[in-house]
């Protein structure tokens, strides 16, 4: 390596949690001298961050530690996450890791490794232009991590079991990180474990966060992560008066059953879900909601199934993630009786996906014919005649943008007319209207 910087990759999967700590790093390692890649052959150090929240997200977690070690054996490979955070000790010598970093030391990673490895850095690397981290990593959306750790303990989840004990950031730390960010990027995604529990350490609430962002910074686009239902108080809806907070959120219901939910041992019911989003769309001009639904959870029956169907169709959401039920050992659900069969959680999940496509395609054909500024992420085709450019409204709908082949709109807010939805129902077709 000589006298070089040395050039550090990373990667991760899961939650925007793990996102917004993999920029966090990007930024830090930046700043230490060294040089992001988005080339892992070419990295003298790879990080991953791992996730656990299923069998199939730990079994995609081992996969992306090997497939980084043959890509590039010589590289020092680090390790984080709840995958690494969960598994037992010897996986570090299995998988050959140089060093696992503990979710509980995660905010010290950089530290950490740097101490391990020694690694050999250009602090001039640090200030240069054009070494921003997140656009090496080709993001126009900044994952900012404002806490972690969860008090709850639904009896399907895990992720509490990696994360610990809830612990959110100070007030200015967030705020000072967006500032230096202004320049990068047009929006930024607060994000946490336990998004809706911000401040419960610190007597301050997620309310007062979001007020602060907006107050103290001049971030064109303001996102929320993931929020527990039960966690929006009152106040929080008049936040949206401010155009600069996206009017879309992501509530997690997981299931449409009360029974279910109870079972889940989560803290909302649906009746309470229903008049909550009837007031939010009465209150703020194309709000969206999306979720995540559990499939299959120990004990669902036929008519629970049929309740959540219901539920769904009551509600209508924009989008859903949809999860199988997989145990975790150590969670209280994994010990529940009557587990549901494979081949049901199948037809289950089947059946929801496509519930979940007409909603979708019914809610984009509802927003055709509008006007809105998207912020374009970047390219998604070449067509005969142009390039086609993709991009968000603020309410959280994906537009696909037609433009002639020399015009970039790369990283750029711009006007759309909405105009019919594509062929696959999974976005809007848009016109510039500058």
């Amino acid at each position: 390596m000589g006298t070089m910087s040395a050039a550090v990759h990373l990667q991760t999967l899961g939650c925007r949690l793990n996102e917004a700590e993999l920029e966090t790093w990007a930024r830090e390692f930046h700043a230490r001298g060294m040089i992001v890649t988005p080339d892992v052959t070419t990295a003298d150090l790879v990080v991953v961050n791992t996730c656990a929240v299923t069998q199939e997200a730990v079994r995609k977690s081992r996969n992306l530690i090997r497939r980084a070690q043959r890509q590039n054996p010589q590289a020092k490979l680090v390790v984080s996450g709840c995958y690494s955070s969960l598994a037992e000790p010897q996986m570090a010598a299995e998988l050959g890791i140089d060093l696992v970093v503990n979710n509980q030391d995660k905010e010290k990673l950089v530290d950490l490794t740097q101490e391990a490895f020694a690694l050999p850095v250009m602090p001039q690397a640090a200030t240069e232009p054009g070494h921003s981290s997140l656009l090496a990593r080709g993001r126009h959306r900044a994952f900012i991590k404002v806490q972690d750790g969860c008090r709850y303990r639904c009896t399907y989840c895990v992720v509490t079991l990696a994360r610990g004990a809830e612990r959110s950031r100070p007030l200015a730390e967030i705020v000072a990180e967006i500032r230096a960010l202004s320049t990068e990027v047009h929006e930024v995604v607060l994000t946490g474990v336990h998004l809706g529990g911000y401040g419960h350490d610190l007597g301050l609430t997620l309310t007062e966060l979001v007020q602060a962002v907006l107050n103290e910074t001049d971030m064109p686009r303001i996102r929320l992560g993931s929020v527990e239902p039960w966690d929006i108080p009152p106040d929080f809806w008049q936040l949206f008066d401010n155009p600069r907070l996206m009017p879309h959120l992501h509530l997690p219901m997981q299931s449409g059953a009360d029974s279910v939910l109870q079972r889940m041992a989560r803290r909302c019911k649906t009746a309470t879900f229903a008049e909550m989003i009837a007031r939010a769309r009465e209150q703020i001009a194309d709000f969206t909601v999306t979720t995540d639904i559990i499939v299959g959870f120990p004990g669902e029956t036929e008519a629970e199934w049929q309740q959540t169907l219901a539920f769904i169709e009551q509600i209508r959401f924009a989008h859903i993630h949809i999860f199988s039920y997989s145990a975790r050992a150590g969670t209280r659900a994994a010990v529940l009786p009557s587990p549901i069969s494979r081949a049901s959680k199948r037809e289950r999940s089947t059946q929801l996906h496509q519930i979940a496509a007409e909603h979708r395609r019914m809610i984009l054909q509802q927003h055709t014919r509008c006007d809105y500024p998207v912020l374009i992420e970047g390219q998604c085709a070449q067509t005969a005649n142009g390039l086609e450019w993709q991009g968000y409204t603020p309410n959280y709908l994906r537009v696909r943008v037609h433009t002639a082949p020399d015009i970039s709109l790369a990283n750029q807010i711009v006007p759309v007319q909405t105009r019919q939805v594509t062929t696959d129902g999974e976005a809007l077709l848009a016109d510039l209207t500058n």
